[in-house]
């Protein structure tokens, strides 16, 4: 299963239109979708967040990776399901289509892909921070999906886009740092 997921972000990563174009094509299963791709990545995250933590620090601190991984968790679990959400309700209201959340939640899952892997890389190789600027490929990877997965008009493209893109890259950002507004305890 875990080969298999490699292969996808691999392939989404490496070639986004091609990839786009079969995924299209598949048949699948939300609740599938969910369980073989999306849940996997997001508990490959939370425990590279904690490994990361154990093992890039000085000071051996398990209370402190324990945060470092549910603050990561929660981040990552919540910007996705919020982040589909709101492109759901987008989807409506700005592109005038009927409402359909698994689709939404597909594209957002595939999409954020990169983001995913450059959070374990980074947790795993924080002195590689500069990496972070390749966050800014997903634009790309969303521009790739616009059209053969989500079937936007080329004049709605562009705006398609920039909300998905902003929704996939910030929601995250956004619930981690509310979470550390509200709970001072998980910043570090």
């Amino acid at each position: 299963m875990y080969s298999d997921i490699f292969k996808l972000v691999v392939a989404i990563i490496s070639q986004p239109g091609k990839t786009w174009e079969s995924l299209s094509k598949r048949e699948e299963d939300n609740e599938d979708f969910l369980s073989r791709f999306v849940y996997p990545l997001i508990g490959i995250v939370a425990v590279t967040a904690f490994l990361g933590i154990l093992f890039t620090r000085k000071e051996f601190d398990v209370e402190l990776a324990l945060k470092s991984s549910i603050r990561t968790l929660v981040a990552t679990f919540g910007g996705f399901y919020l982040a589909s959400y709101l492109l759901n309700e987008l989807w409506q209201g700005v592109f005038n289509r009927d409402k359909d959340m698994q689709l939404c939640q597909r594209f957002v899952g595939y999409a954020s892909s990169l983001m995913f892997t450059l959070n374990i890389v980074l947790t795993l190789l924080p002195e590689f921070f500069f990496l972070r600027i390749f966050v800014l490929y997903t634009f790309y990877i969303v521009w790739e999906g616009a059209v053969p997965y989500m079937q936007i008009e080329e004049a709605n493209r562009m705006k398609f886009v920039g909300y998905t893109t902003g929704l996939i890259l910030l929601t995250p950002w956004i619930i981690e740092f509310v979470l550390s507004l509200l709970m001072p305890g998980l910043r570090f």
